[in-house]
């Protein structure tokens, strides 16, 4: 399996290591639509707090959705006056693509966004950025619905909020609490590989990230904070439900049908650097035997219904030969998808060919069992060929998961070597934040290879990950930007 920073893998978390001061360690993005009267003590207010308790140096990214009032003004009058606040200007609306647009052009190491109306307490921000500074994580998020917070809003949005989640926990598996709260943060090298792999534009944008995120083993930190509901949102509850939907349908089938290369955002085996020089560390045994008894057991149930049936009109032999055969195929199937994590259609035809190999040798198995039980009594009770059968299977079962793991499903090319992984899509040099504003028709994302075994022993080419601690009152810190 694979157990190593391999081409199209993640490297290991570490922690940012220290550089010159004036380098903004975090982005915080504000994505505003007709947002005049709110966004600048918003801003005010989140500079003053940043300023006074954050210990690296900072920036603020007002994201505007094509605001059709004087936000825009505003907003340029704010980047005027305060060195750390810069403006960004999108001609089309949704959260999900300024979200887009900003991350991928920032050159802060640590990116984050929080709603325009301050509903989440401020004194949450620095507990949600400092595991993805240490390396701890590579997402963080603040919850509403966690044990320990204190939130204050009516029963309609309580409601809705909670149903939602619900939902994500049934249809999605999703393990995080809660997906639409607006505080987030990423780290700069895990959004420039999971950015691309995700559609929405709009409030959707949220739970599809976490959604990809979680299912490609990222870690996802949460965060309790205190929450007060903004009466005067505009956010549009029926419509904004009925696309988070439409969204939960467009994920849940893509993750059914293995269509999104998840594999591209892996971490390797151990964040640890003493655990990169263990080679050949079997990955997800537990999780592999657990689902493998899961499909055996169910296989098993359908192989032995289908040879009570058969049995009704032919010989054991034959009847057994028929059964195995069918419940093989379901087998092999059920546990390239579920057990080994193999999706999409490459290779399939090749793996029920070599599962018919190992339906070979278990059919060899029982057929041998059935033929000396036959050879000590001529008739046999029914209950007594399940029983032969049974016990012929378990031990065929055990080789199975062997051959399966070690040569059906491997993760290896013939030659040995661990899979390639496609190129992934992460954004070109952007220029610098604070010197004029982006629009619309300047695209500060593309495509280009990324290759992240390249940054497998841990050293970057891009000085911007690079961190020093600052004083909150240096002067000379803000000026060097």
């Amino acid at each position: 399996m694979r157990t190593d920073s391999s081409p199209g893998t993640l490297p290991a978390r570490e922690h940012l290591p220290a550089a010159p001061a004036g380098t903004p360690v975090l982005d915080v993005v504000i994505p505003v639509y007709n947002e005049e009267k709110d966004l600048q003590p918003c801003v005010r207010r989140l500079h003053e707090h940043l300023d006074r308790t954050f210990p690296y140096a900072f920036r603020i990214t007002i994201a505007d959705n094509a605001s059709t009032d004087t936000t825009p003004q505003v907003a340029g009058r704010l980047a005027a006056e305060i060195p750390e606040v810069t403006t960004f200007r999108l001609e089309q609306k949704g959260r999900g693509r300024a979200l887009r647009a900003v991350w991928s052009a920032s050159d802060a190491p640590v990116l984050a966004y929080m709603d325009v109306d301050l509903s989440t307490d401020l004194n949450a921000l620095l507990p949600l950025v400092a595991p993805l500074i240490s390396g701890h994580s590579d997402l963080a998020i603040g919850s509403r619905l966690a044990r320990s917070s204190r939130v204050v809003r009516g029963p309609k949005r309580e409601f809705i909020s909670r149903a939602y989640n619900l939902i994500l926990r049934g249809s999605l598996q999703a393990r995080f609490s809660d997906a639409q709260c607006g505080f987030k943060a990423i780290r700069r090298d895990v959004a420039q590989v999971l950015l691309p792999l995700v559609e929405d534009t709009g409030w959707f944008f949220d739970t599809e990230m976490l959604v990809l995120a979680e299912r490609a083993g990222l870690r996802i930190h949460e965060v309790p904070v205190d929450w007060v509901d903004d009466p005067d949102s505009t956010v549009h509850i029926v419509r904004t439900a009925t696309d988070d939907l439409k969204g939960v349908w467009r994920v849940g089938k893509a993750l059914a049908t293995g269509s999104l290369p998840l594999d591209r955002i892996a971490r390797p085996f151990g964040d640890d650097p003493r655990d990169r020089d263990i080679k050949d560390v079997p990955k997800g045994l537990a999780r592999q035997l657990v689902g493998f008894c899961v499909v055996g057991a169910l296989s098993t149930l359908f192989y032995l219904l289908l040879y009570s049936g058969f049995r009704v009109f032919s010989g054991s032999q034959i009847a057994n030969a028929l059964a195995l055969l069918v419940s093989a195929v379901a087998n092999t199937a059920a546990n390239r998808r579920l057990t080994f994590g193999v999706r999409g259609r490459g290779g399939a035809v090749r793996h029920q060919a070599q599962g018919l190999v190992v339906f070979g040798i278990g059919l060899a198995l029982t057929s041998g069992s059935l033929a000396a039980l036959n050879a000590a009594t001529s008739e046999p009770a029914h209950s007594t060929e399940l029983a032969v059968l049974v016990a012929a299977n378990l031990a065929a079962t055990v080789l199975r998961f062997l051959l399966f793991r070690a040569w059906v499903f491997p993760d290896r090319r013939e030659d040995g070597s661990p899979a390639p992984a496609p190129y992934a899509t992460t954004p070109y040099d952007a220029a610098p934040h604070g010197t004029a504003p982006f629009h619309a028709g300047q695209t500060p994302y593309g495509t280009a290879p990324f290759r992240a075994g390249a940054a497998a022993d841990g050293t970057w080419p891009d000085a911007t990950l690079q961190l020093l601690p600052v004083r909150p009152h240096d002067s000379d810190s803000r000026d060097l930007r």
